[in-house]
């Protein structure tokens, strides 16, 4: 049987950490998912810089110069189309996408979150969590559906949360453990072992690369 990889496009807005993450693990031929398009909504985003240097087609579709959000997301589905894409990942997409967009790509288009969803959508995720006094933060891998940070969860880690924590000494344990489950993610996703009943993700078979569930409570 011929082994055919998926053609994902990544959709960022500034230096695309998680990205890189999943450009770095592309480059493995036996790896179900090619990056073949990296599309930014802005045209100074750092994250292009880096696809370019890796062979990746890259695009832009400046927001700022159309009416609406809709209008802006039309002429990203031409180039998606063009590319011939067939998953997407959100890396820190600064643009929250209408329903007519998410309705396109139903059960094909990833985000990836810095919390443990449902808890703390929105931004400044490790402020919140440390003013919580939590004890265990995280990240999470879901399905996007329209409402913020909504959607199926596929993928969740989790770090414990230490006394000597700032907002940045935690996000960079967090963002580790992003760059570990966003690739295994996707890996699930293009080898079609996702299913999806009501708000629950199910993987059908073992995965050849799978979804990390350690707890590294240690930090």
């Amino acid at each position: 049987m011929t082994f055919r990889r998926k053609r994902t496009a990544i959709l960022i807005s500034g230096r695309g950490s998680n990205m890189r993450a999943l450009v770095e693990r592309a480059r493995d031929p036996s790896y179900p998912a090619e990056i073949a398009l990296v599309l930014s909504s802005r045209p100074d985003a750092a994250g292009l810089a880096f696809a370019k240097e890796n062979g990746v087609a890259c695009a832009v579709v400046d927001h700022k110069i159309y009416a609406g959000r809709e209008e802006f997301e039309r002429s990203m589905q031409v180039l998606l189309e063009l590319h011939r894409i067939e998953l997407i990942c959100l890396a820190g997409f600064m643009r929250i996408l209408t329903p007519w967009f998410i309705g396109q790509w139903p059960e094909r288009l990833l985000n990836i979150h810095p919390a443990l969803l449902p808890a703390y959508r929105g931004l400044n995720t490790h402020e919140r969590a440390l003013a919580d006094g939590v004890k265990i933060h995280g990240c999470t891998v879901h399905f996007v559906e329209p409402a913020m940070d909504e959607g199926p969860i596929i993928a969740q880690a989790a770090v414990a949360v230490l006394d000597s924590d700032t907002p940045d000494s935690l996000a960079a344990r967090v963002l580790a453990e992003e760059h570990a489950i966003y690739p295994a993610a996707l890996a699930r996703l293009a080898e079609g072992r996702l299913r999806v009943q009501g708000n629950r993700v199910f993987t059908s078979n073992p995965a050849t690369e799978p979804v990390p569930s350690r707890v590294p409570l240690k930090g």
